[in-house]
């Protein structure tokens, strides 16, 4: 270990911080030497990359060198294609460039922001401003960013599952080792940085945590194999195709190299790989501006195929913050001879069991523990910290305890040590104040019992040791969006659960209060079935589920996917990670923990629960648009391919110029497509994505070529096969393809609205007027001679149509 300037080491010298932490001059002499954590985090790819990206590929590669022959032999008009690639390619680069500006904004607002201790103050800074040596506090749900040493411990336990994939959580003490890339699930404290930047252990996890990856998913696998599949039929294709060019067109070696051209560049579907992408960006910036960060792209696709949304209560179907209704006092029975409200009045028995001491024990529990949850918050608000009361020890709240305490003396000097936790984990089966309990549950409520402990807080009660004094009735604030939320999920087919941490009555009451159905047969996880089957047979059977420890929201989860359902988590407490984690889709709070925000793919930022439904939506936008248009893209790749073969083994000169199919793809793919990949599209989508688009390319592709090349050797039979001919012949041939892939977009684009119905009434215009336009003609090379020919080429192209028909009600409709 290298020594500074004083002589110490870098470990010793970020050891030497007392209590109130670095003074400024301390930070300052340390951002001076680098002792800063300047991992670089990437919210998304560089500008260079992006352009490398969007120019730098395969298919950009083999289309620009069939338009550098094109410039070579001419006319620029058939050199179309050419700046189409260019036109996408800025395209892809602007929109990306755009998503990259929109998530690089919500990285940072919804970037971790540690408090540390300087100047004797406590302050939050940014992950980058910390510096080896600071002293950095810990709360529940904090996410512990560098590697340090704990100088403070107050009943601090850690989870490490992330680094170690061990569940339970590690109870850390002063002078214990904290690695980055864990968080506290309970208690507090503060540890001191010893390893910052790229020397912390995890630094890597932290920069995956906020890092919008494309890592693998169906949708773009299944893309990838059919751009295999494209290459494989393209070589073989562009071989036989140049020669038997070159052998038909010998007299005329730049009319061959044209044809040639034409026959490849048809092929290539680039236009797949790009309105994948732009759909994808689309859809990450549609859902920032509504304040949901997407940290994973592939989300969006996963969204588009969930059938099952786990719901956390606390956090999602309520808000995070309570209020005391009612204070019950219970007699040494179990009783409940007094009800009060939370103002309290006086009570008409003095001594150790009145209100007023009871009201003091409770504003003492709130003051005995520096970070308080969402209950012990509405209990500090109702009842003030009491004067002469002084705090030995503290419990905090612990998700799988299911209490808190404190050990305090109070102004007589009488030592004491009290419980406030759910009354089904301290009082026995059975209890008389259990009846009462389970009344209040039922009607929604909140219910904690205060009980005195008669053994110190590091030893866990048995029930039935403590002793109980009085219920705390909170009552909770329901979203005023969930119900319309959850009646969204129930229209879409997605099954909504909710697993709770909570009493399972009161949790069922809430669920019935919002329209869920099956709330008023909620289930106690503690007695359900053990066996991976019986819980995943018991998790499907049911809805809403209470008492639900962290590791049995993992293992429903988990249940469900075993089942072969989709599912997505939501939370925002430190009880719900692993569930997030290992959740198809995890959905957190902005308000949550830094954990849950850590492992989650898609954070919820203005923390509504409302903005489910846009999320889900933009998914199933997504994956379905793109599954509409590769059948577009794929049914020509389909009829090009055909009609390079059938070209080689007719040996006749290749029936289109490479304008006519750039103007043709336009009208019929390029255009379109753009639109139908942003239109509404609320279908979930379903595995086996390139099984579904070849059922239906496959035979659409096949009927347009075969109906084409027809026609072709019917025009080329009719006029006499001559170059002055060949314009007539090609131009029949246009108008059959053009029906047949109008034709195809028509039944892509069903259901039909006025707009796709304006769609395809303007692409029909769109090649109408080339036909009426006699320098379009002229351009693109188009003259319909004569009247039987053209008539013969409607004709074909109609019973192509009535055969695409016949084909796409053949294909079972559970493959759309």
């Amino acid at each position: 270990m290298t020594p500074d300037a004083d002589g110490m080491t870098r470990t010793e010298a970020a050891e030497r911080t007392d209590e109130r932490g670095l003074t400024s001059a301390e930070v300052a002499e340390r951002v001076a030497r680098g002792e800063v954590n300047d991992v670089p985090v990437r919210s998304s790819r560089s500008v260079g990359e992006i352009v490398r990206g969007n120019v730098f590929t395969l298919f950009n590669a083999i289309i620009g060198t069939l338009f550098a022959i094109i410039l070579v032999v001419g006319p620029i008009q058939d050199g179309l294609f050419g700046f189409v690639i260019i036109a996408n390619a800025l395209i892809g680069i602007i929109q990306e460039l755009r998503a990259k500006k929109t998530l690089d904004s919500l990285a940072v607002i919804g970037e971790a922001k540690p408090t540390v201790r300087r100047d004797g103050r406590s302050v939050q800074v940014s992950v980058k401003e910390i510096v080896l040596g600071d002293l950095i506090e810990l709360a529940p749900g904090d996410k512990i960013v560098v590697d340090g040493r704990v100088a403070g411990s107050d009943s601090l336990e850690v989870d490490e599952s992330l680094l170690t994939g061990e569940a339970d959580p590690v109870v850390k003490r002063p002078g214990d080792q904290v690695m980055s890339g864990s968080f506290v699930v309970a208690g507090g404290g503060s540890f001191t940085a010893t390893k910052v930047g790229r020397e912390a252990y995890a630094a890597q996890l932290a920069e995956e945590a906020s890092r919008f990856t494309l890592v693998h998913s169906e949708l773009r696998a299944g893309i990838s194999k059919i751009l295999k599949y494209c290459i494989m039929l393209m070589i073989p294709a562009a071989i036989g195709l140049i020669i038997s060019q070159l052998v038909v067109e010998r007299a005329d070696t730049f009319e061959a190299i044209r044809r040639m051209v034409a026959g490849i560049v048809v092929m290539v579907p680039e236009g797949l790989v790009l309105l994948t992408s732009v759909a994808f960006a689309i859809g990450v910036i549609r859902l920032g501006r509504k304040q949901c960060l997407v940290q994973e792209l592939p989300a969006i696709e996963g969204l588009a195929r969930v059938n099952v949304v786990c719901l956390d209560k606390t956090g999602t179907l309520t808000e995070g913050g309570m209020d005391v209704s009612r204070l019950i006092l219970l007699d040494r029975d179990g009783g409940t001879p007094q009800d009060t409200g939370a103002a309290g009045r006086e009570s008409p028995a003095p001594g150790p069991g009145d209100e007023t001491y009871v009201r003091e024990v409770l504003g003492a529990l709130g003051a005995g523990d520096p970070r308080p949850n969402a209950s012990l918050q509405a209990v500090i608000d109702a009842f003030p910290a009491p004067d002469g009361w002084t705090c030995t020890n503290a419990l905090p709240f612990s998700s799988a305890r299911k209490y808190s305490g404190i050990s305090c003396t109070e102004p007589s000097g009488r030592k004491g040590h009290w419980l406030l936790g759910a009354p089904d984990v301290l009082l026995p089966p059975g209890h008389p104040a259990l009846a009462e309990v389970d009344g209040l549950n039922r009607e929604g409520l909140r219910v904690l019992l205060l009980a005195r402990s008669p053994h110190p807080l590091d030893t866990p009660p048995q029930q039935g040791d403590a002793a109980p004094v009085a219920l705390l009735v909170l009552e909770q604030r329901l979203r005023t969006e969930a119900p319309d939320t959850l009646r969204y999920f129930a229209r879409q087919n997605v099954a909504a659960k909710v697993i709770s941490g909570d009493n399972a009555v009161s949790v069922g009451a809430v669920a019935a209060k919002l329209g869920l159905p099956g709330g008023h047969r909620a289930v106690d996880a503690r007695h359900l079935p053990a066996g991976p089957e019986a819980m995943a047979e018991a998790v499907e059977e049911h809805t809403v589920f209470g008492r639900v420890s962290p590791q049995q929201k993992r293992e429903m989860v988990g249940a469900l996917q075993a089942r072969g359902h989709t599912v997505a988590m939501t939370g925002d407490g430190v009880n719900d990670v692993l569930a997030l984690k290992d959740a198809d889709i995890g959905v957190a709070m902005g308000s949550g923990s830094e954990a849950t925000r850590a492992v989650a793919q898609i954070v919820l930022l203005n923390n509504s629960f409302a903005t489910l439904p846009s999320v889900v939506a933009e998914g199933r936008r997504v994956i379905g648009n793109i599954e509409r248009i590769a059948n577009l893209f794929l049914t020509k790749t389909v009829y090009s391919v055909f009609m390079a073969f059938a070209v080689i083994i007719a040996q006749v000169p290749y029936p289109f110029l490479p304008r006519h199919l750039t103007m043709l793809s336009a009208l019929t793919i390029g255009i379109p497509a753009f639109f139908l990949a942003l239109a509404p599209n609320l279908e979930r989508a379903r595995p086996h994505f390139v099984r579904r688009v070849l059922r239906l390319a496959v035979p659409f592709g096949l009927i347009a070529g075969i109906c084409t090349f027809t026609t072709y050797l019917l025009a080329r039979s009719y006029y006499g096969a001559t170059e002055a001919t060949r314009t007539a012949e090609t131009s029949a041939a246009t108008l059959t393809l053009f029906l047949l892939a109008l034709w195809v977009l028509a039944i892509i684009a069903r259901p039909y609205t006025w707009w796709r119905i304006g769609l395809l009434a303007s692409m029909a215009g769109g090649f109408a007027v080339v036909l009426l336009t006699p320098w379009l003609q002229h351009f693109f090379a188009l003259d319909l001679s004569g009247l039987l020919m053209p008539w013969t080429a409607v004709a074909i192209g109609a019973a192509g149509m009535v055969a695409l028909e016949v084909a796409a009600r053949l294909v079972p409709r559970r493959i759309w």
